[in-house]
């Protein structure tokens, strides 16, 4: 970086900071009924719960706030089972502040999106709100799909040529919550999971009715944190996926993941990543601009220096050193890309050019 201030905050969790996990999704999939799932079990866990106002929504999802006689909360409601709860009318930042106040009564926080909302922007201010980041790290994206519906969602034709809005959702997601399951047969529901796979590789899939999930599935992911080369292939290889470029229903948007071996110069690895986030400058074969969603990878900067975790969303991305290389292992270097038009050759070229053995 240039200057000081060009510098991105460090994003690496802290023991005394407090996750906090994103969950969007189009109205009617599931994210408020999700919700009210955790803030009524009996789960033991001292969750916050920020959920937006939906002025705008359906009258079956106004129905289902909490609250007995269906009473909206704009101020934090303390429950029995020791969750808090609070409703608010917009993404909930300010919310987020009122909530540290309150710190030491919770362990996570929990932050619905609008349906309509891209969670990208959202994620992103735990770049720049240096203060918030302070007290609070980004656990992770969970996207809710409907089963049923997703289908109309996906195949939506943008008047502009840009992605719709649930594509971006499930490209950002580290966790997809497959709703509604009973509505659907067997193979469409196999079909629309090997169309969201072919958008986002990385992310967990997971089904249920009723909006009924294990809170181990979307608590303590750990997404922005510490990742190895060991950890990537076993994701990709136990989740059952592949690595290769299938079609979906928009194929202009993928995953694509490239692995290297050697030692990276992270100057010029810096100089790709703004050139590709923020330039926007790199093109595909057919002369689209390659726009990237999302970005994972670990790379290799030093024989003797640990690890480094690349990580970014939309334009704006992070890097720290992790853990250390073991004695004799191979220095393989793996970056997956999640977004629209990406071309394997122009970014396969692109990284091998910051290789410091690349002849």
């Amino acid at each position: 970086m240039s200057s000081d201030e060009d510098e991105i905050p460090d994003l690496v969790p802290a023991t005394s900071k407090v996750p906090i996990t994103i969950i969007t999704g189009f109205l009617g999939a599931g994210k408020t009924t999700l919700l009210n799932y955790v803030l009524t079990e009996q789960h033991g866990k001292r969750i916050a719960v920020i959920m937006n106002e939906f002025g705008d929504g359906d009258s079956v999802e106004k129905s289902m706030s909490v609250g007995s006689e269906g009473e909206r909360y704009e101020e934090w409601l303390e429950l029995r089972n020791g969750c808090l709860c609070c409703s608010v009318k917009d993404n909930g930042v300010k919310a987020i502040e009122n909530l540290m106040t309150k710190k030491g009564r919770f362990d996570y926080i929990l932050l619905e999106t609008t349906g309509l909302a891209d969670p990208g922007p959202i994620a992103s201010i735990f770049w720049l709100d240096e203060e918030l980041c302070s007290d609070l790290y980004l656990d992770g994206i969970i996207t809710m799909i409907d089963a049923k519906y997703c289908w109309k969602y996906l195949g939506e034709k943008k008047e502009d040529g840009s992605v719709n809005e649930c594509t971006r959702q499930i490209a950002l997601a580290d966790v997809i919550i497959i709703n509604k399951t009973d509505l659907v047969s067997q193979d469409d529901l196999q079909e629309l999971k090997s169309n969201i796979r072919s958008i986002n590789t990385f992310a967990r899939v997971q089904d249920t009715t009723q909006a009924r999930t294990n809170l181990d599935v979307i608590l303590d992911l750990n997404a922005y944190g510490d990742l190895s080369p060991e950890s990537l292939e076993e994701t990709f290889r136990d989740r059952g996926f592949n690595t290769t470029d299938t079609h979906n229903i928009d194929k202009s948007v993928t995953t694509l993941t490239l692995e290297e071996e050697g030692r990276v110069d992270k100057e010029a690895l810096d100089v790709f990543l703004q050139t590709l986030l923020w330039e926007k400058s790199m093109f595909n074969s057919s002369n689209q601009p390659i726009q990237l969603y999302r970005l994972k990878g670990v790379v290799c900067t030093s024989e003797s220096e640990p690890r480094v975790v690349i990580q970014a969303v939309h334009e704006l991305y992070d890097s720290h050193p992790t853990t250390p290389w073991g004695s004799g292992e191979r220095r393989i270097n793996i970056l997956v890309f999640i977004g629209k038009n990406l071309d394997r050759e122009v970014l396969e070229k692109g990284f091998k050019n910051c290789l410091i053995d690349h002849t």
